[in-house]
């Protein structure tokens, strides 16, 4: 079942994922966590923070598992997804390094599936959208059954993503990425978005009939699915 909600702005939005977050962990401290990045989750990554600065929240028994990581740039580099996790999460909480875990590097698709399944399969999945359909890394065109794989990122992509490097040539032409599949097993989804370049695929993931075309459609599908929205984003939407 897919359910969204319409906030007015992107701190209102963030500060109400957070608090859906916060309610989980707290409900079950060891809970497993899917984690995206990108500009959108920035907000309610800054709202754990100081949740567990301030009120005594502790993620030492959370495990996470990210969505996705570049391929063709080392771990350190400033624009890993590595670096963005430890800046704008890990770094200022209580959380232990052996229970963070990305995709890739010495990892085949299977050892981090494996992975996953050993830890109990991932609680709660966070996902934003991309201006395309994607989730994860998972573009427009990515089967539905997909697991942990490789991928070549879309031409759409790399120009979103050259925002983030100094110059598009730089941006990785290759990711890793959790599959579709992968995504659905969770067993609850908070997709969040924000800003009008979202709202047509969020329009399209909402109201379209299921296609691989637009990835985040197979969200439908789905037995929990929150999806959290800002007025510019929802604003295709009925």
């Amino acid at each position: 079942m897919m359910e969204y909600s319409v906030y007015p702005d992107y701190v209102t939005l963030s500060k109400r994922a957070a608090e859906l977050v916060i309610r989980h962990i707290r409900s079950n401290p060891s809970i497993v966590l899917g984690l995206a990045t990108g500009s959108t989750p920035i907000g309610l990554y800054a709202r754990l923070i100081e949740c567990c600065v301030n009120d005594n929240l502790s993620l030492a028994e959370v495990t996470t598992f990210n969505l996705d990581e570049y391929l063709g740039i080392p771990n350190d580099h400033s624009q890993s997804y590595h670096v963005f996790m430890d800046e704008h999460l890990f770094r200022h909480v209580d959380i232990c390094a052996e229970r963070t875990h990305f995709p890739g590097g010495d990892l085949s698709g299977a050892q981090y599936e494996q992975l996953i399944a050993q830890a109990g399969g991932i609680d709660l999945q966070i996902l934003g959208i991309g201006a395309n359909g994607h989730i994860g890394f998972n573009e427009p065109g990515s089967p539905f059954s997909s697991r942990t794989r490789e991928v070549a990122l879309a031409a759409s992509t790399i120009q979103d993503n050259a925002r983030f490097f100094d110059d598009e040539g730089d941006v990785p032409r290759h990711a890793v990425t959790m599959g579709i599949a992968t995504i659905m097993d969770a067993d609850q989804i908070l997709l969040i978005a924000s800003g009008a370049n979202k709202a047509a695929a969020v329009a399209a993931a909402i109201m379209d009939a299921p296609s691989e075309n637009i990835p985040a459609s197979c969200l439908q599908q789905h037995r929990s699915v929150h999806v959290l929205l800002d007025e510019a984003a929802a604003s295709q939407l009925p």
